[in-house]
């Protein structure tokens, strides 16, 4: 069944799953001020249902999310609608810490690039799938924003001081270097995703008899389909300890002085990218971006 916003959602009733797809492949699946909405109203309703056991959540197209549509909010700036401006925000965080704290088994199936408001409505949740098409990021002090929805909660989780190097930087990581620091919780090759899908509607809609399903029948199901990815020679995770020791600093001055020192050094092409990036982003938005995520760590 089609949502009411020209299919730009689509919703499946698969028995006593739900199926929730992002149908805006040629916007990469931004979500908009009415999908956001939308997306709200139906997860509170599934959450409700007693129909529902579990819910999965995909992409259309090459995308599974690239974040909320900035473009859209700009837009309601401009024209002075500051309350679409506001109702965006305050939607998009709840819906967030719905899913987050939802009452039933979430299915995330994050086949391809996930950012800002898109890792926002999947990075806190259960069931974390992701595959060999898979690209992570948060961008947003590049354009003068800061990694909010949650972010400064799960990037304060990853090992080290990744999560500080992610939000400051906005680099791009693959399937596998999510798997490597705990972003993504399992692995499958994206010929299988189909498959694991039907397998787990098929399963969870079994014993109907029962109103709920357990974590860890849904774990069984998707370990019969997972991999495990290597790590590439040059993947910037096996970079940890010197990014533990540039971006373990307490001030965004502290952390350019010790990537120029390491570069000076070392002349990694990571450590140049990571400089470029950060003086080419906005420096407040860099302080607020390294603050909270320090301040989540506590």
């Amino acid at each position: 069944m089609a949502s009411r916003l020209n299919n730009e959602i689509l919703f499946e009733a698969m028995s006593r799953v739900q199926k929730v797809t992002l149908n805006r492949p040629t916007q990469l699946n931004c979500l908009t001020f009415e999908m956001i909405g939308e997306l709200l109203r139906t997860f509170e309703e599934y959450e409700e249902d007693s129909q529902v056991r579990a819910v999965i959540v995909k992409g259309k197209g090459k995308v599974f999310c690239a974040g909320g549509d900035v473009v859209r909010v700009i837009q309601f700036m401009l024209q002075g609608d500051l309350y679409c401006v506001k109702e965006f925000y305050k939607n998009q965080l709840t819906l967030d810490y719905l899913v987050a704290t939802y009452k039933k088994p979430v299915v995330f199936l994050i086949n391809g690039a996930v950012m800002g408001g898109g890792a926002g409505l999947s990075m806190n949740a259960k069931f974390r799938i992701v595959t060999e098409n898979t690209v992570f990021a948060m961008p947003e002090a590049s354009f003068g924003h800061y990694p909010d929805v949650g972010a400064s909660y799960f990037l304060s989780r990853l090992p080290g001081h990744f999560g500080e190097y992610l939000g400051l930087t906005g680099a791009k990581i693959n399937g596998s270097e999510m798997i490597a620091s705990g972003l993504a919780t399992h692995f499958v090759y994206s010929k299988d995703i189909e498959s694991m899908e039907n397998a787990l509607c098929q399963a969870l809609s079994l014993n109907t008899s029962s109103k709920s399903i357990h974590e860890s029948d849904i774990s069984r199901i998707i370990k019969e389909f997972v991999r495990n990815p290597v790590l590439k020679e040059g993947s910037i995770f096996k970079r940890l300890d010197i990014i533990n020791g540039c971006f373990g600093k307490d001030t965004v001055e502290e952390i350019l002085f010790a990537l120029e020192k390491e570069n000076t050094a070392m002349n990694d092409k990571w450590i140049a990218n990571a400089i470029k990036s950060m003086k080419l982003a906005s420096p407040t938005s860099l302080k607020i971006t390294l603050r909270s995520v320090i301040t989540a760590h506590y």
